[in-house]
């Protein structure tokens, strides 16, 4: 995802999520995680929250989806509301890994403006909590691609549609936690978004980890593309097709 001016370079997904070479900073027994995150009970009308209500046609009612079950857990996507999640996000994009590639290290005003534009917008892009089991463990981006700066880099389809995720705690990471989300998730989009043919995303090509996660979760190198802050990789999930080629 190219993000407008003023929000972040990275458009791609940290979950340095390589079995076989975890990045630093991956939460061995010695590391403390980012944060020491609540269990959270998915139905005690804390969560969810639907900010989004009303706005957010553009995506089929991402606050609607309801819950993917995975290899981890079941995941409900949670849209953000930044009385509540400011401080957990804030502490997230100050780990040094995902630093790297979503450049919004800094003070939680930092994370504010990020988040702004979204949460305002006309619903094109809603930010969500991954809550894995009652457990707030990623922070998730869906967004329409071809209504996103990224149109003007690469070819797109009507209502095509994009991820981005971010792994909080460390012990997530290095497990293929990130691989089986990415995979719910998309199954999630698809079966959601009827009028979505492929789930995109464009990871910074040097975020190894997160290109691994994208192929093991099904998804496909497209091609290589100069984004404004960076060059991407190009990577897309198909919708299967039945014989007769119309969508299942």
């Amino acid at each position: 995802m190219a993000q407008p001016a003023g929000r972040r370079r990275e458009g791609g997904t940290a979950v340095t999520d390589s079995r076989t070479t975890p990045a630093a900073g991956d939460g061995g027994p010695d590391e403390a995680d980012t944060l020491d995150l609540p269990t959270l009970d998915i139905h005690s009308g804390s969560y969810p929250d639907p900010v989004t209500a009303g706005r957010s046609e553009l995506l089929d009612d991402p606050v609607d989806w309801g819950p993917v079950t995975t290899g981890p857990g079941v995941l409900h996507l949670v849209p953000v509301r930044p009385g509540r999640d400011l401080g957990l996000l804030t502490a997230w994009m100050n780990d040094p890994v995902v630093a790297e590639f979503w450049d919004l290290a800094g003070p939680a005003e930092r994370v504010l403006d990020h988040l702004r534009p979204q949460l305002e917008g006309d619903g094109r892009s809603v930010p969500c909590l991954g809550v894995l089991d009652g457990e707030p463990m990623s922070y998730w981006e869906i967004y329409r691609a071809d209504l996103d700066p990224l149109a003007r880099h690469c070819p797109v389809r009507p209502h095509d549609t994009g991820v981005h995720l971010l792994i909080g705690p460390s012990r997530y990471r290095g497990r293929g936690t990130g691989t089986a989300l990415l995979r719910g998730v998309a199954e999630l989009i698809l079966r959601r978004r009827p009028r979505c043919s492929r789930v995109v995303a464009e990871p910074d090509v040097r975020n190894g980890p997160s290109v691994a996660a994208f192929r093991r979760a099904g998804f496909r190198l497209d091609r290589e593309i100069r984004l404004p802050d960076k060059l991407a990789a190009l990577m897309m999930l198909e919708r299967p097709v039945t014989g007769g080629g119309g969508t299942p």
